[in-house]
């Protein structure tokens, strides 16, 4: 397979970045380093190119009623220049993908999807939509997004465009703002923890967006960060990660997303599936740890209790911000609970480690922004 490329490939080998494979994407993994990326994120800004991120769009007059029936979320309260997040399910309840959902306009989405999961999500959802007034158009190639994260991105992108920052909330965006003569939809989400944009603009307009941006980020210590921090930075705040947290094998209301699965929304893929499965409970759950242990907890590595398995590593790391190792693991729900006691098999020898709290970090209280604002 032909590894794919953003248009900023050139502008990061320019950079010094370290390229890598992801998801069929070469991607920069790191700049100046994982540490120093991930710190500037928390203290400063951090730009990050995610252009291999897909976008798909559903115009029609049925468009917001086949959403509703693609996602467990409710869009219905949506408003026009509004986003929200939610998982997309089989009928078995387990996970497609977790999609942003922008309304453009009174019958105009935008579907925001992994990279990895691109060409399986559209064809996934072109299947869905047989029978529904709507018009389908993958513009994952078109199109072309950079994040720009961190405590001092509002004051960054604010020297840019003319309009108020302070007045576009949490999950909201802006469309057709110019920033030096490109038409960009400006979105306040982002998947680092910290406040922060994520801005889309045509994919031939993306070197010159990143140009200026790392320019008017320069006096405010803005640096370029890759794939790595935001992996770092989204597992201190906890985010699922698709092929970790969230898959084909989990549901998420095992992935502990029960706020965008919207039950009382009856007719959504997988409805059926997820409605018995919280009635019944659930069996098993995405916990959190902490190493007591030496040692580094990595996805795929058993957990353990009274002499048996009781789960599996989905994410670990040492978290950089918070000087500890920790993991996210999928855990018989017995075990789940803060304060238990589990080990984690690391290289053949059984680690201690005691289940958390998630999400590990949260940002200063002036600015936080709970995950659960997103629906």
């Amino acid at each position: 397979m032909t590894e794919k490329k953003t248009p900023l490939y050139d502008v990061h080998l320019a950079s010094g970045a370290k390229v890598i494979e992801f998801g069929g994407w070469l991607m920069p993994v790191q700049y100046s380093g994982i540490l120093e990326e991930h710190r500037a994120v928390r203290t400063a800004a951090g730009l990050f190119d995610v252009s291999h991120m897909g976008e798909v769009s559903v115009i029609g007059p049925e468009a917001a009623y086949f959403i509703n029936c693609l996602v467990t979320n409710d869009i219905s309260p949506l408003h026009i220049n509004q986003a929200m997040y939610s998982p997309m399910c089989y009928s078995d309840g387990a996970v497609v993908d977790d999609l942003l959902i922008y309304r453009l306009g009174e019958q105009e989405y935008l579907l925001v999807i992994n990279a990895g999961n691109i060409e399986k999500d559209v064809a996934w959802i072109e299947q869905q939509a047989d029978g529904f007034q709507i018009e389908l158009k993958n513009l994952s190639a078109s199109m072309a997004q950079l994040a720009l994260q961190g405590p001092k991105a509002a004051q960054i992108l604010q020297t840019l465009i003319s309009a108020d920052l302070q007045s576009l909330k949490y999950y909201w965006f802006w469309q057709g703002v110019n920033i030096n003569g490109i038409s960009c939809l400006v979105s306040r989400t982002g998947y680092t923890g910290e406040d922060g944009f994520e801005l889309y603009c045509p994919a031939e307009a993306a070197v010159l967006l990143w140009q200026v941006l790392m320019q008017a980020g320069e006096p405010y210590g803005l640096i370029p960060a890759g794939l790595g921090a935001r992996d770092t930075l989204r597992f201190e705040a906890a985010l699922p990660l698709y092929g970790h947290e969230l898959s084909s094998e989990i549901t998420p209301l095992e992935a502990g997303l029960d706020v965008f699965v919207k039950l009382t929304k009856e007719g959504f893929t997988g409805f059926e599936a997820l409605a018995a499965q919280k009635k019944k409970g659930i069996t098993r759950k995405i916990a959190g740890l902490e190493m007591t242990g030496r040692g580094i907890a990595r996805a795929g590595y058993n957990c353990v209790a009274d002499g048996k398995n009781i789960g599996t590593v989905t994410s670990g790391s040492f978290a950089p911000t918070l000087g500890k190792n920790l993991g996210l693991a999928l855990l018989d729900i017995h075990y789940a609970q803060p304060g238990t006691i589990i080990g984690v098999e690391i290289r053949g020898k059984i680690i201690d480690a005691v289940v958390v709290k998630k999400p590990f970090y949260r940002r200063p209280a002036a600015t936080v922004e709970s995950s659960k604002d997103r629906d």
